[in-house]
């Protein structure tokens, strides 16, 4: 089901730019305190407790003075107030109000002398707050308000107050009518708050007050209020202007900008320009991760076209000289024994040197391609030594100048002794006599330092060495691939090779990140 209902979301949904999305969330949230007045009637359940509290504070002040016209009032023994306890969301609604029903008996001349005095105190209060106001004996007998001499006694509100509790009670209004558009939307619209508080005299009941009023109606609090509403709404839409526009060029504009440069690169020109000072935080990120991205693909662009146009001109001549060889031999089928090993020989020179290369290019894609893990770690020295042991012969020397407590290097011991191997065996074919390693440790990073005897770069071919089929020893089946993938595992790795100035023979710097 809910599958089925992402489907019919995903069908249906509108494409929205990111203007639209923050407008219509701060819309939804702005409207949300209004909505929670309306449907969760958080608005109007305070003007129905706002209403029992008035009938509340009038019953208390009119009990008092009945019970003071009728005899000696309770001492107060503590000062405690009685809150509303009605609430719209959890208050059981009854029926509106039964008619009173017929009172056995009469009431005694005392009564009907007390009631008469209280008449003008409860009709000058009803004048004045609008509540419907009854005096009830202490039998329910209606003494002052409509139907008097009938009984009220039915009411569960006026049983507890009879007995000494006040009660207040949501009831139905049958003889409502509806007078606003929109009056359908109040819950309350309908209803009536009843209060009953007994009457204390002489420390026994006397009777009992019976207070009805409909609570102040949602719309006509809401018009009251209009002046302080309509600002509150002004306010509220003028800050979601002001956060609509910080939010633009904070996050949508920066964002189109980027776009826009981004289409651009791909486009094969521009670049990522520099971020906005008032874009925010991770946009600024952003925007320096396109740029990286961006430099990054020129850079693998560039080295791509230049590593096609290398290898192209690589595999030219030796395909040329086995086309040229197969194209004599079968133009000649008589040649001569000696003419035809000479061309035989030259072929299978020439797929040699295509069997080579095909191999060292895998291994240069290999080195491009490394990941570094972050959790080899080597012991340097020992991968120094051993390398040192495998080229130190008779005529070809490996001076080591460690110092003592030399640090581990965060990369694979094996990347580590390629390098030197390849370095070393470079300097042993270039032809010197003795390779001195020196290590250095730095900040984050070790430094090992190739040098040489032989007879060095010469001046113009220093800046070419780390070309990818650049070599001096093409003659001796050199692929000038060697340094490259050097570099290449290296810098897989965290680590960087350069060659550097040396009074004689030649010289590498290869850094490799501490362990």
């Amino acid at each position: 089901m809910i599958e089925a209902f992402k489907h019919v979301v995903r069908r249906h949904w509108p494409p929205l730019t990111l203007r639209t999305i923050l407008l219509l969330t701060f819309v939804f949230v702005a409207a949300l305190p209004g909505v929670g007045a309306l449907f969760l009637r958080v608005y109007e359940n305070t003007l129905v407790r706002q209403t029992e509290a008035e009938l509340i504070a009038q019953g208390a002040a009119l009990a008092a003075a009945a019970g003071a016209a009728a005899g000696t009032l309770p001492g107060a023994t503590s000062y405690a107030p009685e809150p509303p306890a009605v609430d719209l969301r959890l208050t059981r609604v009854l029926p509106d109000r039964p008619p009173p029903h017929a009172a056995g008996g009469r009431a005694d001349t005392a009564t009907l002398a007390w009631a008469t005095r209280l008449r003008p105190v409860l009709r000058q209060t009803a004048s004045t707050t609008l509540a419907s106001i009854q005096l009830l004996d202490a039998s329910g007998r209606i003494l002052v308000g409509h139907d008097a001499g009938l009984s009220e006694a039915a009411l569960p509100e006026v049983r507890s107050a009879l007995a000494g509790r006040p009660a207040t009670t949501l009831r139905r209004n049958d003889q409502y009518r509806q007078h606003y558009a929109f009056e359908w939307l109040s819950r309350a619209s309908d209803l009536r708050l009843h209060h009953a508080r007994p009457i204390v005299a002489d420390g026994r009941i006397v009777g009992a007050l019976l207070l009805s009023r409909s609570p102040r109606a949602l719309f006509v609090g809401i018009y009251e209020d209009r002046g302080k509403i309509a600002l509150g709404i002004v306010l509220i839409f003028a800050t979601l202007v002001l956060l609509s526009g910080l939010l633009s060029r904070g996050i949508v504009r920066p964002v189109e900008a980027l776009g826009e440069a981004t289409r651009a690169v791909a486009a094969g020109g521009g670049s990522v320009p520099d971020p906005p000072a008032t874009a925010a935080v991770e946009i600024q990120a952003l925007y320096r991760d396109f740029a990286t991205m961006a430099d990054a693909i020129e850079r693998r662009s560039r080295y791509l076209r230049d590593f096609a146009h290398a290898v192209s001109h690589e595999f030219k001549t030796p395909l040329a000289g086995i086309g040229g060889a197969v194209e004599l031999l079968q133009d000649h089928p008589d040649m001569a024994p000696a003419d035809r090993e000479r061309f035989l020989a030259n072929i299978a020179g020439d797929a040699a040197r295509l069997s080579q290369l095909v191999s060292r290019l895998l291994d240069l894609a290999r080195a491009d391609m490394a990941i570094a893990s972050g959790e080899a770690i080597s012991d340097v020295a020992l991968a120094l030594r051993r390398t040192a042991d495998a080229f130190d012969q008779h005529d070809f020397a490996i001076v080591l100048d460690l110092p003592d407590g030399l640090p581990p290097a965060r990369a694979p011991v094996a990347v580590i002794e390629a390098a030197l191997a390849g370095l070393i065996e470079n300097s042993r074919q270039a032809g010197a006599a003795t390779v001195h390693i020196t290590a250095a440790v730095e900040t984050g990073r070790i430094a090992l330092t190739i040098a040489d005897d032989g007879p060095g770069i010469p001046p113009g071919d220093r800046e070419r060495v780390f070309e990818p089929f650049f070599t001096s020893r093409r003659a001796t089946g050199g692929t000038g691939l060697g340094l490259p993938i050097t570099r290449s595992l290296l810098e897989s790795h965290g680590g960087d090779i350069a060659l550097i100035g040396a009074e004689k023979g030649t010289a590498f710097r290869l850094l490799v990140p501490k362990g």
